[in-house]
């Protein structure tokens, strides 16, 4: 299971005609919160006002009162109203709405709905202006050189190392590697961790990305062995389990032979969080501990001095603050560094180099030594920039966040077709187990939505349809495994056909396996989500539990993918 899209299968599926309730007792129900605090969430437009042979018309605009965003219509301005009843801490988070409104304008502007932060954060336009600014009145220079312009950019890489540093509140043992992303980072670990044949252990998640699988690869080729841990059926570890598999794989005592157990921070698939006191009882046997935080730093306080026993942990800034994207780093311990070993060396890392003949001395600056090349020296003032702007609003987030993840996830799950008790979605990924109450509490859990949509009859949807019909609505959303096989395949519950597979099979051919496309939906949220986009999720969800809507939907679908199946 890779990371490519959904596609089309021949398995019909039906609909029978209702006949058509009103739509504000269809969605009102479908959006109470588990208290039963949020009740009428507003009208919903009707059949004929949902959709026609053209476009899926939105209700018509009405003047909205002055507490409330002007870009909500009427009936949003009615739900926005109750769901601040149900979740009065949210106005607790009213400085992003604020921040919304000045550095998202696009967003609403365009029209657009945007729900794939885990994919990647939007961009805040004053810190692109800011650097703008910056590179118009400067001349930089390749850092490899001690003219003017190279200081410049030597003196932004350092500025960008400290505020990596003090963002993560890292003990002055840590250095940073700059990366192109989160997988370079990886693999920079990957590729130099000194694994002993036949000694040596690789341990890690079902649920990790497919930059934490690939560095088996690197530990077999070795000889090591490599051994998982088991997702659950909604990702994730447990961490009973974890500590066995871990144990079971364990150094043997007093022999140093170098083992490395890689930590998912958080799921991109299945939202699960996984505890960061894990890296403490690894190190307490013996391995090296490298966290993936790819997921994890866009909307969780990370802090290296709680958890020291972390030797390396990657990250990537376009998913932390959206720009700019091909930077990366490795947030690493120096004395974890000194122990690996480059298969080869670059311009940038050496300091000399016999040419014929076999010697070459490193750089003096370890953190060089891992450096191929030029670094990325343009665009890591914004670095700094956008970490100093992340560290304004990082606060606010996991309350805001929670609370739209906790309103969304209860909504569709309520949500049924009109007249049967059949529901529309089933959400497969972990869905937050407590409510966060005030600014600076940390969820249990991410603000990713993993799920399917089910026809009347309980079948699976295609995903390629509801990508397709989310794109022509102006919703930006996510479809497929998601980099992420194991995780995927806990969620759909095919662990046992992955045995199934063989040397050169497809993603078409594992579907053919199943019997159906593989993939979910994916939701995230970030920096700039507000009420107005998680109630178009909603909104959308009940266009697609509508039937003439839907059937509009379906044909245009089956006409442009020539699809030879009907609704």
């Amino acid at each position: 299971m890779g990371n490519a899209h959904s596609s089309p299968t021949s398995s019909g599926q039906h609909d029978k005609s209702r006949k058509r309730s009103a739509g504000n007792s269809r969605l009102a129900k479908s959006c109470c919160t588990s208290g039963d605090q949020f009740h009428s969430a507003g009208s919903v437009a009707s059949e004929d006002t949902y959709c026609d042979e053209k476009h899926i018309a939105e209700p018509p605009k009405a003047k909205c009162p002055s507490y409330l965003p002007e870009s909500l219509s009427n009936d949003n301005a009615v739900a926005y109203k109750a769901f601040l009843k149900a979740y009065p801490e949210y106005k607790l988070t009213e400085t992003l709405d604020t921040l919304r409104q000045s550095d998202f304008t696009r967003l609403d502007r365009t029209g657009e709905t945007y729900v794939d932060y885990m994919g990647g954060s939007v961009y805040p336009e004053s810190l692109v202006r800011q650097h703008t600014s910056f590179l118009n009145n400067s001349v930089m220079g390749n850092t490899h050189s001690v003219s003017n312009s190279s200081r410049i950019s030597t003196t932004c890489a350092n500025d960008a190392r400290a505020a990596i540093l003090s963002f993560f509140d890292a003990p002055p043992e840590y250095t940073v590697v700059f990366t192109a992303n989160a997988t370079g980072a990886l693999k920079l670990v990957g590729e130099s961790y000194p694994f002993v044949e036949h000694k040596s252990s690789y341990v890690l998640g079902a649920d990790s990305h497919n930059s934490v699988h690939g560095i088996r690869e690197y530990a077999a080729r070795l000889g090591a062995h490599v051994r998982y841990i088991d997702s659950t059926e909604n990702g994730g570890l447990v961490e009973m389990t974890a500590k066995a598999v871990l144990s079971h794989n364990r150094p043997e005592a007093g022999s140093h032979v170098p083992c490395l157990f890689a930590l998912t921070g958080q799921s991109n698939i299945s939202n699960s969080k996984n505890p960061l006191s894990m890296a403490k009882f690894a190190s307490s046997l013996g391995y090296h501990v490298l966290l993936d935080a790819a997921a994890l730093a866009p909307t969780s306080t990370i802090s290296l001095s709680e958890y020291p026993e972390v030797d390396a942990m990657a990250i990537s800034f376009y998913k932390m603050f959206g720009f700019p994207t091909g930077v990366g780093a490795l947030v690493v311990k120096k004395s974890f560094l000194a122990m690996l070993r480059r298969p080869w060396f670059a311009g940038g890392n050496v300091d000399v180099v016999q040419v014929p003949g076999t010697l070459v001395t490193r750089s003096s600056e370890i953190h060089e030594q891992f450096e191929d090349g030029t670094i990325n020296y343009l665009t890591l003032s914004s670095i700094t920039s956008g970490l100093h702007f992340l560290s304004a609003y990082m606060p606010f987030l996991p309350l805001r966040l929670s609370s739209l993840m906790i309103f969304l996830t209860s909504s569709l799950s309520r949500m049924r077709y009109e007249g049967s008790d059949s529901p529309v979605v089933r959400i497969l990924s972990r869905i937050p187990s407590r409510r966060l109450r005030s600014v600076g509490e940390q969820s249990d859990t991410g603000s990713v939505m993993s799920f399917i949509f089910l026809s009347p009859d309980g079948t699976m949807m295609p995903n390629s349809f509801i990508e397709h019909a989310a794109t022509a609505q102006k919703i930006s959303l996510r479809t497929g495994c998601m980099c992420n096989p194991g995780g995927a395949a806990a969620l759909l519950g095919v662990q046992d056909d992955m045995q199934h597979l063989y040397p050169g099979v497809t993603l078409r051919d594992f579907e053919q396996i199943v019997g159906r496309e593989l993939g979910v939906i994916r939701v995230s949220l970030g920096l700039a989500s507000s009420f107005d986009d998680v109630w178009k999720i909603i909104r959308f969800t009940a266009t697609i539990a509508n039937h003439k809507s839907r059937k509009v939907l379906w044909d245009r679908w089956t006409a442009e993918h020539k699809v030879g199946h009907a609704f």
